[in-house]
């Protein structure tokens, strides 16, 4: 079993950075593919990136390109970089690990068995 647990959210003025940490324990995650969601009020939890068990490839959602950066320690923490922060950024960030070494889509929700609990992200205008 894998618990997640997220930190470095909070409020943020527009133009702003955070960088999200999500530490496992129980169980290193070195060799899961994670990945970071994030859901805003009324709306569908949605994928924001994605890394490789080692670090070799990433994904990102369209919106953050350029933008987001996620990063891994091996078998210690996941990170995401969030810089100029906006509004339409606000929203509950989840950390999330597929439990296998690799997924056929690291975009989609289904292919992640284990989520922290969250971390609230607030951009103000």
């Amino acid at each position: 079993q894998v618990q997640l647990v997220e930190s470095g959210g909070g409020l943020v003025q527009a133009g702003g950075s955070l960088r999200l940490s999500c530490a496992a324990s129980g169980r290193t995650f070195s060799s899961y593919v994670m990945g970071w969601f994030r859901q805003a009020p009324g709306k569908e939890r949605d994928f924001v990136a994605a890394i490789t068990y080692n670090g070799g490839s990433t994904y990102y959602a369209d919106s953050v390109k350029g933008q987001f950066t996620i990063s891994r320690d091996n078998a210690l923490k996941v990170y995401l970089q969030m810089n100029s922060l906006k509004p339409e950024d606000t929203a509950v960030y989840y950390c999330a690990a597929s439990g296998t070494v690799a997924v056929r889509d690291p975009k989609r929700i289904d292919g992640y068995i284990y989520w922290g609990q969250g971390s609230q992200v607030t951009v103000s205008s």
